[in-house]
């Protein structure tokens, strides 16, 4: 009988989960875990990269909880750690239902995870406490829509659309009637994101006026935030978006830049979030750092934070094992940067050949 202590991570096909097998696997205290994984697809790259792999309904299927208490019978699965944000509603409301069968998962209670996946509710939350977000209005129909247009200055500012319940880059979309010129036709790999007005409005009025969040466009650079919460006290580690491809952190830099620092602790305890999850912000053109959104979950490259000295998703397990850890004599490394590539692995079939 192996000795290894049974962890499910799921989300086997995310973006991060090679740096977060990585950062369970190479944890400070040396405990050896057997890798199980999950995902709704049926050959994820993490299936090959973990030593049990299930698929399993989505989570808005009624069977999605009945096929996850199976698999934690079956495996002896001591921890759950989610990586979608498509999951983590759902876990965090059946917790406790998880928890008598022998798993605790690494998620945050449930008005919290409500809260904090609402992109206007964050936004809310930021005005009442202080924090600094963007010019924004809340709308449903096209009059409105035009109207927040306006005031923010279109078509002489660009604007930026996104429903308020998303992740990733769905739904977002930069408003502009900027020309494309050859330069820029030449020489710039189109990212999706620049739309005109009429196209907009042509797609927003197939059907019902959607509601949707309508925001100041922030020109400058682009922050995610890293934290780690527990009844200790608040790690915060603030790292520059260098390169982005498809929502995706290509090339990042830790940059401890004390104002973010400042309000990323003081949103993490006003969201009464715990564990290991993520803000965004980004520079207004006066350098301010304004609120973009959060993720109160695993980040894809929260794998930085194993490099620069504090490793905050093997540390969010051991708390859901029920060991606290103690947040005396930190030291994260600034200036830490972390390359993504364009890795791979090889099959034959369904047999792992080898990565890249």
């Amino acid at each position: 009988m192996s000795n290894k202590l049974p962890i499910l991570i799921t989300g086997a096909g995310a973006p991060g989960i090679a740096g977060t097998i990585f950062s369970i696997k190479n944890n400070p205290d040396n405990i050896d875990f057997k890798i199980v994984t999950t995902d709704i697809k049926d050959n994820p790259v993490g299936k090959f990269l973990s030593e049990s792999f299930y698929r399993v309904p989505s989570p808005e299927s009624e069977d999605y909880i009945p096929v996850l208490k199976r698999i934690i019978k079956k495996e002896k699965v001591r921890v759950i750690l989610p990586q979608t944000t498509r999951e983590i509603n759902v876990l965090s409301q059946k917790k406790e239902e998880i928890k008598k069968k022998g798993a605790n998962i690494v998620v945050s209670d449930n008005e919290s995870i409500k809260k904090a996946n609402d992109k206007y509710l964050i936004i809310k939350e930021c005005e009442n406490i202080g924090i600094p977000y963007p010019k924004y209005f809340l709308i449903n129909s096209k009059r409105a829509f035009l109207e927040a247009l306006d005031i923010l200055g279109y078509p002489d500012n660009k604007v930026v659309i996104k429903p308020r319940l998303s992740n990733g880059l769905r739904g977002l979309r930069i408003i502009t009637e900027d020309v494309l010129n050859l330069d820029r036709f030449l020489n710039e790999k189109p990212s999706g994101l620049e739309i005109n007005l009429r196209s907009l409005l042509d797609i927003l009025q197939q059907d019902r006026f959607p509601e949707l969040l309508v925001e100041e466009y922030l020109p400058g650079e682009e922050y995610t935030v890293d934290v780690f919460r527990n009844s200790k006290g608040i790690v915060v580690i603030p790292r520059l978006r260098i390169s982005i491809r498809s929502g995706i952190t290509f090339d990042t830099k830790v940059d401890l830049r004390k104002d973010i620092i400042e309000y990323s602790k003081k949103l993490a305890i006003s969201l009464c979030l715990k564990y290991c999850f993520g803000f965004q912000f980004k520079l207004d053109i006066n350098g301010i750092p304004k609120i973009l959104e959060s993720n109160p979950r695993v980040q894809g490259t929260m794998i930085t934070t194993t490099f620069a000295g504090f490793n905050m998703i093997y540390y969010s397990v051991k708390e859901a094992l029920g060991e606290e850890v103690n947040l005396e004599n930190i030291k994260i490394k600034n200036g830490i940067e972390f390359k993504r590539y364009w890795g791979g692995i090889g099959l034959d079939e369904e047999n792992f050949i080898g990565r890249i």
